[in-house]
């Protein structure tokens, strides 16, 4: 018995399920580990000692490398002098200051822990703003686990969605129509600077559409909300619809925001000050300072070293490699979505077959890859990690023509 299958078994008879969500490795194709023991860079262990290229960055959180030396020295200078104390360190307000000059629509900053709480605080202060109590979101839309955010959540009930109304992502037409049936009642529009929902191709914002939000918003008076939980300090360190000149009234940060230190944020523009100092919204370790610290250091070490740069010459790579890799082997493939968070599909894969076997295979030549969720580049993905992870795609590639032929 492999440690790995001890920790499940063990698991089982302590947590429902052995593991739960999306984390759990039950769900994966067989072969994938649960457990991990230790993480450096770009690369990963299980915790039976094999070794993976890491190219999910736990998730999200990981955007410099694990363990990078500048957070970690932030983090043990902060936890040397204390970490959850009776108030907020000095930390905190350093940490809020570097967000709003880093951030060209944030104003002022919240601190929470998770990306469910950023998104749901947003929301919170976009209602006290307006007075109202409607949200447009996209169909599909992941916006984290509460459930007022997740249809398929066990336990919950209709009415914890009624205020939320839909629009196909990338329709400005089905936006406004969706705004337009509720007139007078949207407090907010939420939305991902791209499409990201698991299962399915990615797909980028076309301008035209963040353009239109953005106008839209302010034609009817509620607040244009982001969720740059997932792509933020990946895709533009100042917001990931800079680029389409669109700036937010309220943006959702976490993930990459420390390096995998637990944190998030919303910031906001002054006009919605008022609102977010009206609200109610506290938690016992929201204001940890070793995660401040940590963040603090990513945020200003992403600056510094021009980091998402180099991750978008490392996805480049990959992305260039796969294409030439697939075609050699016969199979079409899509790849979508920024090159620093990427996703490959194959072409007629309904049911993800080729997929699982394919990320199967990647997973046995020391590639951590996964079959229907987008995956992540980090800073510490160099040229040489690049081209050891051609090699195992390639190999997986092959195994994967053998095996449906």
């Amino acid at each position: 018995m492999t440690t790995d299958r001890e920790l499940r078994e063990r698991a089982g008879k302590v947590i429902p399920g052995g593991m739960y969500g999306h984390l759990n490795a039950a769900i994966f194709a067989p072969g994938y580990p649960q457990f991990f023991e230790r993480a450096r860079g770009c690369r990963q262990w299980d915790v039976d000692g094999r070794e993976y290229l890491d190219f999910m960055c736990s998730w999200g959180p990981v955007v410099l490398g694990h363990r990078h030396p500048r957070v970690e020295e932030a983090a043990a200078r902060q936890a040397a002098k204390g970490d959850c104390l009776n108030g907020p360190g000095p930390v905190m307000v350093e940490l809020a200051e570097l967000l709003v000059d880093t951030v060209p629509s944030a104003d002022w900053v919240m601190f929470s822990k998770n990306g469910t709480d950023a998104t749901t605080q947003a929301l919170m202060v976009a209602r006290a703003a307006t007075g109202r109590t409607k949200v447009l979101m996209a169909h599909g839309a992941y916006h984290g686990a509460d459930p007022w955010c997740t249809p398929s959540l066990a336990g919950t009930t209709p009415n914890e969605r009624a205020d939320l109304a839909e629009f196909a992502y990338n329709s400005l037409t089905g936006l406004e129509e969706a705004a337009a049936a509720l007139d007078g009642e949207v407090a907010a529009i939420i939305v991902t600077p791209f499409k990201h929902d698991s299962f399915e191709d990615q797909e980028l914002a076309e301008p035209e559409f963040a353009r239109g939000a953005r106008r839209l918003a302010d034609r009817i008076g509620s607040a244009l909300v982001i969720d740059d939980v997932r792509a933020g300090f990946r895709v533009d360190l100042r917001g990931s619809w800079e680029q389409y000149g669109v700036r937010p009234d309220l943006t959702a940060w976490s993930k990459a925001m420390a390096n995998g230190y637990p944190i998030a944020a919303v910031t906001g523009t002054d006009a919605l000050r008022g609102a977010a100092q009206t609200l109610y919204s506290t938690g016992s370790f929201w204001f940890s300072g070793v995660a401040m610290a940590a963040a603090k250091a990513t945020i200003e070490t992403l600056r510094d070293t021009d980091a998402i740069t180099a991750m978008e010459r490392a996805g480049a790579r990959l992305r260039a490699g796969l294409y030439a890799q697939a075609e050699s082997h016969g199979f079409t493939v899509n790849q979508t979505g920024p090159v620093t968070i990427p996703w490959l599909s194959f072409d007629g894969d309904a049911d993800l077959s080729v997929a699982m076997h394919w990320t199967t295979e990647c997973l046995r030549n020391g590639v951590y890859l996964h079959p229907w969720h987008n995956w992540f580049l980090s800073a510490a993905h160099t040229a040489e990690d690049i081209a050891l992870a051609l090699d195992g795609t390639d190999s997986a590639f092959s195994a994967t023509k053998r095996h449906f032929s």
